[in-house]
């Protein structure tokens, strides 16, 4: 008896990545091959390590604002509470006497006691999280000046701001919290993409029916995404602090739409379940790099804020059309 011949196997087509994942990088070649013909100190990497520097704590922001919008949330009040963390961890080491690293410590716990009360309001009352989070950053835009006496802190000791001391490779000086901001993005893409937990991210954000029925508890999901943002805003506001050298009531205050910027750029679908913390700091990077080069062409800051709001209406615009290809 002859056996047939084993079915032939269909040859597996190639497929392009989607829009939403080549627009940031082809954006980002782009800006930089115009810059780089408008202005010569552009290209060079002590202009690149200072971009770098410059986005490394609202980098660090959208992260955590990654993670709540893979689960289909939304944070309006990063910022805010950054710069209380910021504060806190001050006053804590020069008004309070506490060593600095009890005085970070302090600040840590500050930022994540927010980011639970932030879960803790859309899990428990179920109020909206756009709702929730926009009533919090009035409440702790409020604490900050009160806190703060509306005055900066200064006289910061040297372990609070060390993360903005630099290290040399070649000719070009590279900050510490630079490597911080690049480390917490390997952590967050190692624990996203190879950890149940990060499973469970995508799975609540994609269909939260589905993932209750599959037995994830998407309370302590959302508790447990808004408390490690919580401790990350933290991190960015060491950051902060590191790089200006004091406390301030008013920093932050623009820092909620640019790290949505930063994940709605780099491919992240505010409808939750999609996304990658990767793209997020390529599109951190694109905002730091148009700024940088429209600055070094002259161009005024309304401008710069228009070209942003471009970009994100752009990017919006891209994942609807491949959400409706979809």
């Amino acid at each position: 008896m002859t056996q047939s011949p084993p079915a032939a196997q269909a040859p597996r087509r190639f497929t392009l990545p989607s829009l939403s994942t080549l627009g940031p990088l082809i954006a980002l070649i782009i800006a930089v091959i115009v810059f780089s013909t408008q202005s010569p100190r552009f290209f060079s990497g002590t202009n690149f390590s200072l971009i770098l520097q410059q986005i490394s704590y609202t980098a660090v922001l959208a992260i955590g604002q990654t993670l709540i919008i893979l689960i289909a949330g939304i944070d309006l009040s990063v910022g805010i509470v950054m710069a209380l963390g910021g504060l806190v961890m001050a006053r804590l080491a020069t008004q309070y006497g506490l060593h600095p690293l009890l005085a970070i410590l302090g600040g840590f716990l500050t930022t994540m006691l927010f980011g639970a009360a932030n879960s803790l309001i859309i899990t428990r009352l179920r109020v909206p999280p756009f709702i929730a989070t926009l009533g919090m950053l009035g409440i702790v835009q409020a604490l900050n000046q009160t806190y703060s006496g509306s005055q900066t802190i200064s006289n910061l000791p040297p372990l609070l701001t060390a993360l903005g001391n630099t290290f040399r490779v070649g000719g070009t000086a590279i900050t510490y919290g630079t490597l911080v901001m690049l480390a917490l993005y390997a952590v967050a893409w190692f624990m996203l993409s190879q950890t149940a937990p990060g499973r469970h991210v995508y799975a609540v954000g994609n269909n939260p029916e589905a993932a209750r029925l599959s037995g994830i508890s998407i309370d302590r999901v959302i508790i447990a995404v808004y408390t490690t943002a919580g401790l990350l805003y933290g991190i960015a506001a060491l950051l902060l602090v590191a790089r200006t050298g004091v406390g301030d009531p008013n920093a932050g205050q623009t820092d909620n739409l640019d790290s949505i910027t930063a994940v709605v750029l780099g491919g992240t679908s505010l409808f939750g379940g999609r996304g990658n913390v990767l793209g997020t700091l390529l599109g951190a990077v694109i905002v730091g790099v148009f700024r940088n080069g429209l600055q070094l062409m002259g161009i005024p800051s309304v401008f710069q804020s228009l070209i942003t709001g471009i970009l994100i209406i752009g990017a919006v615009a891209l994942d609807q059309a491949s959400r409706r290809k979809g």
